[in-house]
């Protein structure tokens, strides 16, 4: 049995409480975390090794953007993809101990305020940063994991409201048949709707900007958990830890874990 999180910190120096809070309950085996906001030498190593998870991997770039993949199990780093070729700090590919899993780490940008290309550069660099995952996922032959923040909630129950969202960044139609391209490319199964089933309500992200996030409850699935289609077999079991959203100087994500039978 293996579990793995995913987990939007948005910051991990400044959240090193919760995520140490977050390992101490839940102790998962591995935490991919998103937006760790430094360079690899500013990453929290020690603290994290004194939780247990000893085996690093960090693609970290100062202040921005950022992944790093955490473990009690050993690790062999064995990718970092620009996939937005302007060398952001995004992505960090590793193979799991003997698992046979390679677990791919990515945190694709946000893409800005308009849904428009020719008016926001920010939008068409993030529907670009898809397409090269596509491309790359077309190749895939591994038993793989990919997780991370997508910053794309692709279904209706995947928001707090289809119809006021249409034309939000995020669940535009555009970025969501995007989206089912690079699923396609590689029969991605979405751990998270295999488990909460569609048309269950299923959020991982609260705007920071909402005065009472649970009573508002204004979410949208911004956090995703795919793997290749017969790893997807031995997944046992998918849950989110909600309450890590009202916890002391919060990130705006909240964490998702994926159990494994390997």
């Amino acid at each position: 049995m293996i579990s793995i999180a995913t987990w939007n910190i948005n910051s991990v120096r400044l959240r090193m409480p919760i995520v140490e809070k977050f390992a101490a309950a839940e102790s998962p085996d591995v935490i991919c975390l998103q937006e760790i906001k430094c360079e690899n030498d500013k990453f929290p190593a020690d603290a994290l090794a004194k939780l247990g998870y000893e085996h690093q991997a960090v693609c970290g770039q100062k202040g921005y953007h950022g992944v790093a993949t955490v473990s009690k199990i050993p690790l062999k780093e064995v990718s970092r993809h620009d996939w937005q070729n302007n060398g952001e700090a995004r992505h960090i590919g590793v193979e799991v101990g003997n698992t046979g899993m390679v677990l791919e780490n990515v945190y694709v940008p946000a893409g800005g305020d308009i849904p428009d290309r020719e008016k926001n550069t920010k939008f068409g660099q993030k529907l670009d940063f898809l397409e090269r995952m596509t491309r790359w996922a077309d190749k895939v032959d591994a038993p793989t994991m990919i997780v991370g923040d997508f910053n794309i909630a692709p279904l209706e129950s995947d928001v707090w409201s289809h119809k006021q969202l249409l034309k939000v960044v995020s669940h535009t139609p555009l970025e969501v048949e995007t989206l089912d391209r690079f699923r396609d490319a590689h029969g991605w199964v979405d751990l998270g709707r295999e488990f909460i089933r569609d048309p269950e309500r299923y959020f991982s992200w609260w705007s920071y900007r909402s005065p009472d996030w649970r009573k508002n409850d204004r979410g949208r699935r911004l956090d995703h958990m795919w793997a290749s289609p017969e790893l997807a077999k031995q997944a046992t079991g998918h849950r989110i830890l909600e309450d890590a959203r009202s916890w002391e100087k919060p990130s705006d994500h909240i964490p998702l874990i994926t159990e494994f039978d390997l």
